[in-house]
């Protein structure tokens, strides 16, 4: 099992910045995958974006390409989500997870595919 802390969630402007980290312990988290999922007020969770135990592979739901960008270190067992360019549609908690398996089958992860989860960081902004 892994344990994720999330931290870096706040309130900003339309158009500001923010970046989330996701601190990862426990089972040997360097080595899954890890992902970064929303959840708005009456909505489902939604994928927002992943990245392979590398880093190398980078994945990211259309409505935030090109303004989030997902990065991990594993020397500090640390997931980050820098987001960009926010609107007020990107106003969610934020989740952090770990994946099931050492690799991730789909380029738009399930919340199923990912077996930990953080408490969640709130985001919002304003316009």
């Amino acid at each position: 099992q892994v344990q994720l802390v999330e931290s870096g969630g706040g309130l900003v402007q339309a158009g500001g910045s923010l970046r989330l980290s996701c601190a990862a312990s426990g089972r040997t988290s360097s080595s899954y995958p890890m992902g970064w999922f929303r959840q708005a007020p009456g909505k489902e969770r939604e994928f927002v974006a992943a990245i392979n135990w590398s880093g190398g592979s980078t994945y990211y739901a259309d409505s935030v390409k090109g303004r989030f960008t997902i990065s991990r270190d594993n020397a500090k067992n640390t997931v980050y989500l820098q987001m960009n360019s926010l609107k007020p549609e990107d106003t969610a908690d934020y989740y952090c997870a770990a994946a099931r398996a050492y690799y991730l089958t789909t380029p738009v992860p399930r919340p199923t595919d990912f077996g930990s989860w953080g408490q969640g960081t709130q985001v919002t902004v304003s316009s």
